[in-house]
């Protein structure tokens, strides 16, 4: 991006010149934990290091660290449960675990529970 970096620029004219180009960078101190979250995993970052890179207004997030991925369990609703345990006589447990196999989907559940082999 910038060249010269890494090939011994001084850090000092470096941020002189990220400067003129109205580029701030800034590191938060003390950060304990950074975790990304989409719908199927969370990413935490433990042992973060992240620096704000300020381009006149539009700021970058920039996290250093090693990533550990932990799978998100889907939360079932309670009435969702009952619905399945209505509509196939089935126990709380095993309407529990249908929904989750289902990944919450209500009739996708309710037929797994009323199919016969």
């Amino acid at each position: 991006m910038f060249p010269g970096l890494g090939r011994g620029m001084n850090p000092r004219k470096m941020a002189s010149m990220m400067k003129q180009m109205g580029i701030d960078i800034n590191e938060i101190e003390n950060v304990e934990e950074v975790i990304i979250r989409t719908p199927e995993k969370d990413i935490i970052f433990k042992d973060a290091e992240v620096t704000i890179m300020d381009a006149r207004g539009m700021k970058t997030y920039q996290i250093v660290g090693t990533p550990q991925e932990v799978a998100r369990e889907i939360k079932i609703p309670e009435d969702d449960i009952k619905l399945v345990m209505e509509q196939t006589s089935s126990s709380e447990n095993d309407a529990r675990n249908a929904l989750k196999e289902t990944k919450g989907d209500i009739a996708e559940a309710i037929l797994k529970l009323t199919k016969t082999d």
